[in-house]
């Protein structure tokens, strides 16, 4: 897939998208609209049915004080002793004690008279005990009559206030009885999160697609380079195995010393690409099995020491070299000291590469955070920040455009993430293009 058909289908999708939240944007704010009518309407109709039912109970608890009033021969005044606190919660100041039975009896019947069909709770405040008597709660069936709903007594009132007074009185609560205005305005936010729900699946699903979209080309450059690269690889030593095979079929060559050379440099580029097929086959084996370590003690100082005098002696040229700075007073690591010498060599093999002038790498040892760190720095090209989160995937490489210069498959940086994951520490770089790298890696110290 090409830069222009990603394009275009990002494109595509954004429109998709953009459509979908238009028209659910407009089907949810007329479904708002017809909501929001039905709630004038019926707030209307549900006001007018609450002031009746409050109407209803004011009556019947009016009845109740006076009916208590004549059995308790009170003639007191008992002006504004009922009390409405909310649409669903009632307060009636007396004089004297109320068996409960007794009010209960009271409360059905005039709630009878009254039209009152509703499920209630009441309970009766003594001043002199500072202490509240909660009634059963009373449901209304449909053969007209109120039957308590369980056999003891229990508080089903919610969170409402009992106040401390020097007088008596009784409270009744209507579970049943809420604003459904309420309700409908819950409805209509609903209609907005529905609009937010249904917007964000696709959103999420069109981001998952654009995201794979985009890996799937980052892929595909790599796998091209790849090939490029493999390409380059193989055809030197394949141009030279057959230049010099050439050269021995043909019978020029008289002279033995002559023929052992040619032999000698086919033998060599076999070996070459021997040795570069298997590089190929080894990191494909990894993505299959468990990187497999044959952990044992080992001094990190003494393998750095080991490498510096590999490399001067056999790779570094135009007299670069290596310079160790160990300062870590602590460098016994538990792990597998070959694939710990491969990432050190790898790294130092890259600092060699990728040099244009006298390669000066630098090797550094210290102890943070209950571990080791080793930091390699050298002076070579460096790479630009785009490129740094992805050095360590299999056969990415740094484009050089058609420049085959370096050689290599993208594979050794690869094979040190493995390699350190696999002991649990961590590698990090820091790059200047221009100036050179510095790869820092942390492992944990022995501790067996």
């Amino acid at each position: 897939m090409g830069p222009k058909t990603i394009r275009i289908t990002i494109i595509l999708g954004v429109f998709s998208l953009l459509s979908i939240f238009i028209v659910q944007f407009v089907w949810t704010k007329k479904n708002i609209a017809i909501q929001e009518r039905k709630i004038a309407i019926q707030e209307r109709k549900d006001s007018l049915n609450l002031i009746h039912f409050s109407e209803q109970v004011h009556i019947a608890l009016k009845n109740t004080l006076d009916q208590i009033a004549v059995d308790k021969s009170d003639s007191s005044d008992m002006y504004g002793a009922v009390k409405q606190l909310d649409i669903n919660y009632y307060t009636v100041d007396i004089n004297e004690e109320l068996h409960p039975f007794y009010l209960e009896t009271l409360l059905k019947r005039e709630f009878y008279n009254q039209h009152v069909h509703q499920d209630f709770q009441y309970g009766i405040y003594d001043c002199f005990t500072d202490s509240i008597v909660f009634g059963n709660l009373i449901k209304f069936s449909e053969d007209s009559l109120y039957n308590p709903a369980t056999t003891d007594s229990e508080n089903n009132y919610p969170d409402l206030k009992w106040e401390k007074k020097d007088g008596h009185y009784f409270t009744v609560y209507f579970p049943n009885v809420v604003d459904e205005n309420a309700k409908m305005e819950t409805e209509v936010l609903t209609s907005w999160w529905y609009l937010v729900f249904i917007g964000l699946f696709p959103l999420l699903f069109f981001g998952y697609s654009v995201n794979v979209i985009l890996k799937q080309k980052r892929l595909s450059d790599i796998k091209n380079d790849f090939i490029n690269n493999m390409t380059h690889e193989l055809k030197t030593p394949i141009s030279t195995i057959g230049l010099s095979s050439e050269m021995l079929l043909k019978g020029a060559i008289t002279d033995k010393e002559d023929i052992q050379r040619y032999a000698g440099v086919i033998f060599k580029e076999n070996n070459r690409l021997k040795n570069q097929v298997e590089r190929v086959l080894n990191i494909a084996k990894l993505d299959k099995e468990k990187l497999e370590l044959k952990n044992e003690n080992f001094s990190l100082h003494e393998l750095l020491e080991e490498a510096k005098d590999i490399f001067e002696f056999n790779q570094m040229i135009h007299d670069g070299k290596i310079t160790l700075h160990l300062g870590a007073n602590c460098d016994s690591i538990y792990g597998d000291a070959v694939h710990i010498g491969n990432v050190v060599y790898n790294l130092i093999d890259n600092a060699v590469k990728y040099c244009k002038n006298k390669p000066n790498i630098t090797l550094k040892t210290y102890n943070e955070k209950k571990g080791v760190c080793l930091e390699i720095e050298d002076n070579g090209i460096g790479m630009k920040k785009e490129h740094l989160k992805m050095i360590f995937d299999k056969f990415y490489r740094v484009s050089t455009g058609n420049i085959h210069d370096v050689k290599g498959f993208g594979l050794g940086l690869y094979y040190v993430g493995l390699v350190i994951e696999a002991h649990h520490g961590t590698i990090d770089v820091k790059s200047t293009v221009g100036k050179g790298s510095t790869f820092k890696i942390w492992l944990p110290t022995c501790n067996k």
